[in-house]
Formats: C-alpha cells, sequence, structure tokens
C-alpha cells in the first residue's frame, strides 16, 4: 500500500523558515516524479514544487520560486521541502503526492502569523 506520511510544519512568524519532510513507503520511490501540493483555507489544490527522478531537476510555482527548495534522498526514500521567508499567504495544508495522484497522507500544517 503507497503510504506517503508528512512531517515537519507548524507556527512560524512572518519571514521564518520550515523545513518539510515526506516519508514514502509501499512502493518504488525511486521509479516516481514527486511534487508538493497545498491546501489554503477554504481554497482549492495549489501545486506548490516538482521534482525529477534523481532531483536533478525541480520546477516552482510562481508564488514560491526563490524561497522553497525541493529535494529527495532516494535511499531513504524521502522528500523534503525547505521553505524560508514565509509568508502569511504560505499557510496551508502541505501534500506531499506522487506526481499526477491525489494526495494520500494526512498533510501537515504550515501557519505562518505574527
Amino acid at each position: 500500500e503507497v503510504q506517503l506520511a508528512e512531517s515537519g510544519g507548524g507556527l512560524v512568524q512572518p519571514g521564518g523558515s520550515l523545513r518539510l519532510t515526506c516519508q514514502a513507503s509501499g512502493f518504488n520511490f525511486r521509479q516516481f516524479h514527486m511534487t508538493w501540493i497545498r491546501q489554503a483555507p477554504g481554497k482549492g489544490f495549489e501545486w506548490v514544487s516538482n521534482i525529477n527522478l534523481d532531483g536533478t531537476n525541480s520546477e516552482y510555482a510562481e508564488s514560491v520560486k526563490g524561497r522553497f527548495t525541493i529535494s529527495r534522498d532516494n535511499a531513504k526514500d524521502t522528500l523534503t521541502l525547505q521553505m524560508n521567508s514565509l509568508k502569511p499567504s504560505d499557510t496551508a495544508v502541505y501534500y506531499c503526492v506522487i506526481k499526477g495522484n491525489p494526495p494520500r497522507g494526512q498533510g501537515t500544517q504550515v501557519t505562518v502569523s505574527s
């Protein structure tokens, strides 16, 4: 069974940083492109970032470009999202997903507020 467990969220002040981690299991992680998406309160899912199989290529939404960094460790089956210079508009539940697939985990809440 495919499992994706996100962690690392929390409450942070504007301008702060958080590092999200997603532990994958139940599938061959290194064979899939991975994605971070988010869902703000009362809104639909928003794409945040993609990463390719070996981590050498990534893409970002304009809203996070230059502030967020996606990475992966295929030896540990983990996906990470380093988030810097956080803004209140980044407040959302963040999910890691297999590219093109819906969320499977609970997500992790990120709240940016003073």
